[in-house]
């Protein structure tokens, strides 16, 4: 009986934003896998990095698969200068932009991990520490794993299996902007 009704509160909010206009990831039952789906048409040459990123995090997680062009929760942008973000509409709707000066110092499969991170509802942690996929550029440019850790792999797949349910709400408004992920451009002294 209570799945029956989860299923049914799950089905209402989607027809209910649907409604409205809202994209939102699959609204499928909690016990099966919530599909983002991510669009790579604006992404250039990053958008192979992009397929690669998102292999990582179905890997890693559970309740979550990403897959490519079959819509557009997430839009992955190339882009030069700015640096690269994420902005978080919703819990797994959002648009990654990828900075092609900053990926040229940094690996770009661990910006474009990184940034997908966000969207999946990770914060930024900025404590160098090379290992945690979400220390982002304070891990500096000899840091290229793209993998996250145990425990960032496990809070996204309780984000999407409901456990945070208070984090998963769409009815605030604005977006989370996470700028500032990756240190400015090197300059060379001398």
């Amino acid at each position: 009986m209570t799945s029956r009704l989860n299923r049914l509160a799950v089905a209402f909010v989607a027809m209910t934003l649907a409604t409205l206009g809202v994209t939102v990831a699959n609204p499928s039952p909690a016990s099966a896998a919530m599909t983002i789906c991510y669009n790579t048409s604006q992404a250039g040459s990053y958008a192979s990095v992009a397929n690669q990123a998102a292999s990582i995090w179905n890997n890693a997680t559970v309740n979550l698969t990403l897959s490519a062009n079959c819509g557009s929760n997430l839009r992955i942008y190339r882009i030069t200068g700015g640096g690269s973000y994420a902005v978080r509409t919703s819990l797994g709707n959002g648009r990654v932009y990828i900075d092609t000066q900053q990926a040229a110092q940094y690996s770009v499969l661990r910006i474009m991990t990184h940034e997908i991170g966000h969207i999946l509802g990770l914060p930024d942690n900025y404590n160098g520490n090379c290992s945690l996929l979400m220390s982002g550029g304070s891990a500096g440019t000899s840091c290229t794993n793209p993998y996250p850790s145990s425990a960032e792999a496990n809070r996204v797949s309780n984000l999407f299996a409901g456990t945070f349910a208070a984090e998963r709400s769409a009815d605030r408004a604005g977006a989370d902007i996470f700028r500032d992920s990756w240190p400015s451009m090197l300059t060379t002294v001398g």
